[in-house]
């Protein structure tokens, strides 16, 4: 029976996908635009969440400019969709440089022609699934951390796209061995650092709240020898399927930044980096996404010396 209902599941998500594909990018985009009210005015989907997460980012927005920024947020959502549906088809080695601007990515090239293991970092900003994307069509296979799905259909879905151009996945739950083996390897591995560690994390500053984020970024970098390098992949003027892929920052074991050497600093350190990229592209974060599900000291029982 659960099977029968997974691939059901499965076989409507497939027929959508063609249903966007059939239309052009930009009228998506004006569906995603009534979708969004849709969403976040009439069904109120995870409406407290959003509200709780923007009144505590941004304390000084009046509750107009907070429901406003919360519309953005839905619209570049639906639309994000309709670009991975889209990219495959719009987005190639032949005409890349006509939806992609690169910005500083020297820094990043050269860390991976280096021989060096490296670490990618970003978070659910921007469309990262077109960043992964992007990266594999400039040449530079990745193997990023992503949850299996309890949908095996759609999972085998998603895991043709994402590796349609040389983006591997590990598994989130069973992967750690194999994420090992890749900075062995001295291959590239890619995180979202942006998710909940609970109450045994490393606690950082994140949007004027405390968050607690994992400690596995930090301790691979200094374990292997792997630079860190936070990316965006940002729409561009608003416009679908034209992205800024842009390396932000890069933090290189070797040299260390002033004040950036340990695992509590280094997590500080990448978290604040992609809290600036947001803070420029506010309607591009997921305010949806529970980043702060855990958190304040008060919950963790001691200290954590790993941090030090």
């Amino acid at each position: 029976m659960r099977n029968t209902i997974d691939y059901l599941v499965y076989s409507a998500v497939r027929v959508v996908i063609c249903l966007i594909q059939s239309l052009r990018i930009e009228t998506c985009h004006s569906f995603a635009k009534g979708l969004a009210v849709f969403a976040n005015d009439i069904l109120g989907l995870r409406r407290k969440l959003v509200e709780e997460n923007l009144r505590c980012a941004f304390p000084e927005f009046s509750d107009s400019e907070r429901l406003d920024l919360a519309r953005k947020m839905w619209e570049h959502l639906f639309l994000l969709v309709a670009e991975v549906a889209h990219s495959p088809r719009k987005i190639r080695e032949s005409n890349w440089r006509e939806h992609i601007r690169l910005i500083n990515i020297p820094p990043l090239h050269e860390l991976l022609v280096g021989g060096r293991p490296l670490i990618i970092v970003t978070g659910h900003f921007g469309n990262f699934e077109a960043g992964g994307y992007i990266l594999g069509l400039l040449g530079y296979p990745t193997y990023s951390i992503a949850r299996t799905l309890d949908n095996r259909y759609l999972d085998r879905f998603v895991r043709e796209f994402r590796e349609a151009t040389g983006q591997f996945l590990i598994s989130k739950n069973e992967g750690y061995d194999q994420i090992l083996e890749t900075l062995e390897r001295k291959d590239v591995v890619t995180f979202l650092a942006d998710q909940s560690a609970g109450r045994k994390g490393c606690w950082v500053e994140f949007f004027n709240r405390e968050a607690s984020a994992y400690k596995a970024i930090a301790l691979l970098s200094l374990q292997y020898d792997a630079p860190i390098v936070v990316c965006f992949a940002t729409r561009r003027e608003n416009r679908p399927l034209h992205f800024d892929l842009e390396v932000a920052a890069v933090f290189d074991p070797r040299n260390p930044l002033p004040g950036v050497s340990n695992v509590k600093e280094i997590t500080q350190w990448y978290t604040t980096v992609l809290e600036d990229g947001i803070r420029k592209n506010l309607e591009q974060y997921w305010w949806l996404h529970n980043r702060w599900k855990t958190w304040g000291r008060k919950t963790r029982s001691k200290a954590d010396p790993a941090e030090s």
